[in-house]
């Protein structure tokens, strides 16, 4: 069952946005970082259910955290949020084991619906 969420996005906006639409749905979000390096730490510290993985970040992005987090734990659930769709983003996406691919912006349905999916 789903319960503890990370977020992992540079922007803070969408960490409020998520936060709000979580929260209000009955999950936690038991952690948020503002680069990819910060989210593999944080993965790897809080062991959450679920990741909310943004693409384009500083420091270190999104497919290469989700690259080491799959790569140290082949179960991690993961939904990658993007505005980028291209297909070669997705298809590395794909290659890496995500399990699903949101483009920003997104709603509140989009959200729990991606979660729903996963259970």
């Amino acid at each position: 069952m789903i319960k503890r969420i990370l977020i992992v996005d540079d922007s803070p906006i969408i960490h409020n946005l998520l936060r709000k639409t979580l929260e209000s749905n009955g999950y936690e979000v038991c952690g948020d970082a503002k680069n990819g390096r910060e989210g593999v730490d944080l993965f790897n510290s809080l062991a959450p259910d679920l990741v909310f993985m943004d693409i384009t970040m500083p420091i270190m992005d999104g497919i290469e955290a989700a690259r080491s987090i799959k790569g140290q734990n082949p179960e991690a659930k993961i939904i990658m949020l993007s505005a980028m769709g291209d297909e070669e983003i997705m298809s590395q996406a794909k290659e890496i084991g995500i399990d699903i691919f949101l483009k920003k912006p997104f709603d509140d349905y989009k959200i729990v619906s991606a979660i729903s999916k996963l259970v």
